[in-house]
């Protein structure tokens, strides 16, 4: 899988993108991620990239011209699955979003900056809108290493342990039942008996409660889904 990003500040992104899965994806070859300065397609001598907004509104807008040319380059070098621009009032990112995006081959991340972006960028080359909160950051690149984080690491063979992805919270609308490891009892806490038996399937049925009641109690949101 491959995930270009297109930022004004690409230095944000360097360390989140290059430790942990994400390096180990790239390294394996499983997942390709490159970044994109959008000052280097504007013609301006200062890399300018924003501009006043018609109608007087304060803020600055992100220009039409860098982007668009960034976003052609990619286009005539291959076809993209999905441009994907963060925004506050995009679709809620979720865990089935994670999946569906998982399985393609080709995505474009616009991350978002200023007072917004020229809309008609929104209207003509943008095929999905994400929003990963009810809330507004600076820019649009910690969702896009939310996004490329929880997608690369459910691609097969991403990481070690691929069943470990598939039970993770919200893959089945619920959250994870609680996990313990050594010591089995600590400070005269103990880990529930069933967990120690071996008898695995009582301790699926076990985690299955687990995980049905915890998040019935607390986010009862995603059972009525």
């Amino acid at each position: 899988m491959r995930i270009d990003i297109i930022t004004v500040v690409p230095e944000l992104l360097a360390s989140p993108l290059n430790e942990s899965i994400l390096k180990r994806a790239q390294e394996s070859g499983h997942a390709e991620i490159y970044v994109h300065n959008l000052r280097d397609y504007t013609d301006d001598k200062r890399r300018t990239v924003d501009d006043y907004p018609f109608g007087g509104e304060a803020g600055m807008v992100m220009k039409i011209e860098p982007v668009y040319r960034c976003i052609e380059k990619l286009k005539a070098e291959r076809d993209y699955d999905e441009i994907i621009f963060t925004s506050p009032d995009g679709i809620t990112y979720n865990q089935h979003e994670a999946n569906r995006l998982s399985l393609m081959k080709n995505i474009i991340i616009l991350c978002g900056h200023y007072k917004g972006i020229d809309y008609r960028i929104r209207e003509h080359l943008i095929t999905r809108e994400i929003s990963i909160g009810d809330y507004v950051l600076t820019g649009g690149e910690l969702a896009a290493c939310v996004i490329a984080d929880s997608v690369v690491r459910i691609i097969p063979g991403a990481i070690g342990d691929e069943a470990s992805a598939l039970t993770d919270c919200f893959q089945d609308n619920l959250l994870a039942p609680p996990v313990y490891t050594r010591p089995a009892e600590f400070n005269g806490w103990k880990v529930p008996e069933v967990l120690l038996s071996g008898n695995f399937a009582q301790i699926e049925k076990w985690q299955d409660e687990q995980a049905y009641s915890r998040t019935k109690a607390l986010r009862p949101d995603l059972i009525e889904e």
